[in-house]
C-alpha cells in the first residue's frame, strides 16, 4: 500500500480550488472522520471527542447515514459538522462523471451539506468542475493512516504528531476496518494535541486556507 501521510506542499497550488488545510494562524486543528456513521464505532468516537470538548467533521457515506439516522442526528446535535462522502464510497477515477454525480447527489439528499470529500481522494478535474459550484471540496494535509492494516495505532499517532501544523486537516476513519488502530490513536491524539494547546474545530463551507 502506497500513500503519503503528509500531503506535499507542491501539490496544493496545482489544485487551488480544493481545500487542503485551514488557516495557519492560531492553534486550531480539524479532525475529520470518513466512511461512517456506523453503530459499532461512531458513538465511541463521539464519546471520546466529548471528553475533550473537541468538535470534528464527519464525512458520511450516504447509505450509512440513511441506515443510521439517529447517529447522524447525534453528530449534529453535539456540534460537529457533517459532509458528503458519496452514497456508496465511489472512486472518482473509476466512476463515470454522470454516475459519480448521481452518487454525490444521493448522499446530499440524506446528509444535506455543502462539504464534500472524494473517497480515496480520487477525483477528476471534470468531477471537480461539476461539483465545486455547489460544494466545498475538502482534501487534507495529514493522514493518520488508520486504514492501513499493516501498522498499529501507535504508528498512526506518530503520523499525526510528526506532521500536524496549525490548521491541519487530519483524516481518520469511523469504520470497522480502522477500528483496531483508531481505538488507540484517537484518545492519544486528543490528549497530545490538547496538551499542545490546540483547539479542535469543525470545518465549515466558508473555511479558508492558503494553498501552501
Amino acid at each position: 500500500m502506497t500513500y503519503l501521510t503528509r500531503t506535499p506542499d507542491l501539490v496544493k497550488p496545482l489544485a487551488r480550488d480544493l481545500l487542503w488545510h485551514g488557516s495557519r494562524q492560531g492553534r486550531s486543528l480539524h479532525l475529520t472522520f470518513d466512511d461512517g456513521p456506523i453503530p459499532e464505532v461512531t458513538p465511541w468516537v463521539l464519546d471520546r471527542l466529548s471528553e475533550h470538548g473537541a468538535k470534528a467533521t464527519f464525512f458520511c457515506v450516504g447509505r450509512n447515514a440513511a441506515d443510521h439516522p439517529a447517529i447522524l442526528d447525534r453528530i449534529r446535535a453535539e456540534g460537529h459538522a457533517v459532509g458528503n462522502h458519496t452514497w456508496d464510497h465511489a472512486n472518482g477515477w473509476s466512476t463515470t462523471g454522470r454516475a459519480y454525480l448521481r452518487s454525490v447527489l444521493a448522499c446530499d439528499a440524506v446528509v444535506g451539506s455543502r462539504l464534500f470529500r472524494p473517497p480515496y481522494g480520487r477525483i477528476t478535474r471534470g468531477q471537480v468542475s461539476a461539483l465545486k459550484k455547489r460544494f466545498r471540496i475538502v482534501m487534507w494535509d495529514v493522514l493518520s493512516a488508520d486504514f492501513d492494516t499493516t501498522i498499529d495505532g501507535a504508528r498512526c499517532v506518530d503520523n499525526m504528531v510528526r506532521h500536524v501544523r496549525p490548521g491541519s486537516i487530519v483524516v481518520l476513519h469511523d469504520s470497522l476496518k480502522a477500528w483496531d488502530r483508531l481505538r488507540i490513536a484517537l484518545p492519544r491524539a486528543l490528549e497530545h494535541f490538547s496538551r499542545e494547546g490546540y483547539s479542535f474545530v469543525p470545518l465549515g463551507a466558508s473555511t479558508s486556507g492558503a494553498p501552501a
